[in-house]
């Protein structure tokens, strides 16, 4: 894989982001907020940090690999799946329909090269990375475990378990990442349910904690995936608190929890396209 410069990569988040509303407009169903705001920290993964082998295969040996917990933000997913090369990109179209292998939560029984693990119903993905992160080390695989979780995923129990069982086992080749937009489905999640003080329950529970304090910034995600991977295989996992923005880069979704499950409809869809500029050619 090519090493890409942050102007390259962020050419690519901005065609994301017009792949994300067009398949979330031409449907009129999905969760274009939380792709918005992640699709800085899968662009990076997958085009510039993650040890990536060519063509698919599910046992992923001999490369890095990543697991998307909170599977609502398909969108983003998918046609970073699509431009990195697992699928072609012109499938997106597809998304959401009758017969799609893109449904609207990801799942593995259509064969759809990326995909895993079926996510969506959330708080399992920390527990199936850990998982994978063993099984690697059974086989003296070298490759690293990636997983990112919402932030109002961590209200479910399971999470907290998973935190609990990795460090005591030593799972430390496990970089997880909180997509951490203060923001869910019914408000914010301080009122939710207050998330506390984050940093703090992490290392309790002991894991090594990053915080990437703009996580809607390329070179900010890329320094910060850079010192978690210096700090795997130290004996305790990692996990990042990255700060993002539900729906950044498109002005009228930011800085509310209204764009998690809401599709834009036609005129909106044109004033989002406008503030993202087409660079690899729309599917």
């Amino acid at each position: 894989m090519n090493k890409k410069s942050v102007s390259e990569l962020e050419e690519i988040v901005s065609q994301v982001r017009r792949d994300i509303v067009r398949m979330v407009h031409s449907c009129q169903s999905g969760h274009p907020g939380g792709s918005l705001g992640c699709t800085e920290l899968l662009v990076a993964l997958y085009f510039e940090v993650m040890n990536r082998k060519e063509g698919f295969d599910l046992d992923g040996k001999g490369e890095d690999l990543f697991f998307l917990s909170n599977g609502h933000i398909s969108p983003v997913f998918y046609s970073v799946l699509a431009r990195a090369g697992y699928f072609d990109v012109a499938e997106l179209a597809s998304f959401r329909k009758i017969g799609s292998r893109l449904q609207g939560h990801p799942t593995t029984h259509e064969g759809l090269p990326g995909i895993r693990i079926a996510s969506g119903s959330l708080g399992q993905g920390l527990s199936v990375s850990i998982g994978a992160a063993q099984a690697k080390k059974l086989n003296h695989d070298k490759g690293l475990i990636y997983v990112l979780m919402g932030d109002g995923e961590l209200q479910e129990g399971q999470v907290w378990e998973a935190a609990m069982y990795a460090p005591h086992n030593k799972v430390d080749n496990l970089i997880a990442i909180i997509d951490y937009n203060g923001a869910q489905i019914d408000g914010a999640t301080q009122d939710v349910l207050s998330l506390g003080n984050l940093s703090a329950k992490w290392l309790a529970f002991g894991w090594h904690v990053i915080e990437i304090k703009n996580g809607n910034d390329i070179a900010s995600i890329l320094e910060g995936l850079s010192e978690a991977k210096s700090q795997a295989n130290k004996g305790v996992p990692v996990i990042i608190l990255l700060h993002t923005e539900m729906g950044n880069g498109v002005d009228f979704m930011m800085g509310s929890h209204k764009w998690h499950g809401v599709a834009p409809n036609n005129d909106q869809l044109a004033i989002a396209l406008a503030q993202n500029q087409e660079t690899l050619g729309d599917y």
